[in-house]
């Protein structure tokens, strides 16, 4: 069974009186399981590196941000100038009889554009927010494929554990069986009592092959999020998969509240959609073009004429009335899935942290009191069987509750590991640091 690195601390505190071989032994077997849970860290955390340089999608949010900061550029643009030219003919008719004047006459105009004071600022600022709601997303993924790694991982180890664990009862029929087969079957129930510890040890078989396919299975996962071939070798960490406890359900709320991605997502589009909103009254208002401009006249004599040209669009008929309506709408919208998801992340965490601290408990009541007893109960029912003293009945039904009692462990600790991990999905925070 796991044991607790801090728990020893404690222990060791309390030795002041015992004798110093006993401490220094003790301080020595301390000293290791810290090495070995610092190490399980620190190869976890080497396995979600290998997954962020190698995971192509992170490659896709990477793109993702360097568009949006393409239209942050092209938000903070002017526009280009327009330039327009006019060339023609003059042709003046006086009176019959008299004299013509014929020439030639252009035009050439330069007209930049001027935004509305304040609407390059809008925009500038929907594109800084749309750049952040790309980083935030990438933020966002990248904490989910943690997520998935430490899963496997887990997975990985609790099966493992239960590969170990139930090999003392796998063991145990398996040298049974042979002892049986060795004696002269003598009668009827000789022979149907090694039948039955036959048939009990396949199905102990059965149950490692499960575990040892959840292994495969998980290193397989693995593998596709570390952006590698499913069946190549990777040596999954070795774990200590041991319940701490989390915070309190108001503090997972509040943390919650500033961390979780879905809630900084969506307001941060507010944020966004409100400044959407500003820039559709902004374009009430017309955009203003101004510039110098040249005219020519060449006939009898040369004509120039020189000023500053100025096209304002009249706002009579259209007064942006349409697309403000829609963007105060999208913002009532953004306002209403933003209480609805806040709510719905406050559900999913009391619920999921009520069941971490059901299973965690049950896990520890099996740990601390039942498995010891059950294990006890399967040695003694093993001893007494070999001497004739139990019946194959009893032997079995012993041997089945002991590993009843194992699944109901793992099960219980694998539903808090999966409850603990959607935890540190909402709240956005490593909660299985010791």
């Amino acid at each position: 069974m796991f044991v607790r690195a801090h728990f020893l601390a404690r222990f060791i505190c309390l030795l002041s009186s015992v004798d110093f071989h006993l401490r220094t032994l003790i301080q020595i077997s301390l000293a290791a399981a810290l090495t070995t849970t610092c190490n399980a860290g620190r190869a976890i955390d080497a396995v979600v590196a290998e997954a962020f340089a190698r995971n192509p999608e992170i490659r896709a949010y990477e793109a993702e941000i360097a568009a949006a900061r393409g239209a942050r550029r092209t938000a903070g643009a002017w526009r280009n100038p327009e330039i327009t030219g006019d060339a023609g003919a003059k042709l003046v008719r006086d009176v019959p009889g008299g004299p013509d004047s014929n020439g030639m006459l252009w035009t050439v105009s330069a007209l930049q554009t001027f935004e509305y004071p304040g609407r390059v600022r809008l925009r500038k600022a929907i594109a800084n927010r749309q750049i952040a709601l790309a980083e935030l997303e990438l933020e966002g993924f990248k904490a989910a494929l943690a997520a998935q790694v430490r899963a496997g991982i887990y997975r990985a180890a609790l099966s493992a554990a239960k590969i170990s664990e139930t090999g003392e009862v796998s063991t145990r029929f398996d040298e049974l069986s042979s002892v049986l087969s060795q004696r002269p079957v003598a009668g009827v129930i000789p022979q149907l009592d090694l039948r039955i510890i036959e048939a009990n040890a396949n199905a102990l078989k059965r149950r490692t092959l499960e575990a040892e396919r959840e292994i495969q299975s998980a290193r397989y996962a693995l593998n596709q999020l570390r952006g590698t071939r499913p069946d190549a070798a990777f040596d999954i960490p070795q774990i200590d998969p041991t319940l701490a406890p989390i915070p309190g359900t108001a503090a997972l709320l509040t943390t919650a509240g500033r961390q979780n991605y879905d809630i900084r997502t969506h307001v941060m589009e507010l944020e966004q959609q409100g400044f959407k909103v500003q820039l559709a009254l902004n374009e009430r208002w017309p955009a203003v073009q101004l510039g110098p401009f040249v005219h020519q006249e060449r006939a009898d004599t040369n004509e120039y004429h020189f000023g500053i040209g100025m096209t304002v669009p009249l706002p009579l008929w259209n007064r942006n009335a349409g697309n403000i309506e829609t963007e105060r709408a999208r913002a009532v919208k953004a306002e209403a899935e933003l209480a609805a998801i806040a709510r719905e992340v406050e559900r999913k965490i009391a619920d999921a942290a009520f069941v971490y601290r059901s299973r965690r408990e049950e896990a520890e009541k099996l740990q601390s009191s039942i498995l010891p007893q059950m294990r006890q109960a399967a040695e003694l029912a093993d001893r007494n069987y070999r001497t004739g003293a139990l019946p194959i009945t009893t032997y079995t039904e012993i041997q089945k509750q002991y590993l009843e009692s194992l699944d109901a462990f793992f099960t219980a600790q694998s539903a808090a590991i999966e409850a603990r991990q959607q935890l540190e999905q909402l709240t956005a925070t490593r909660l299985d640091k010791k």
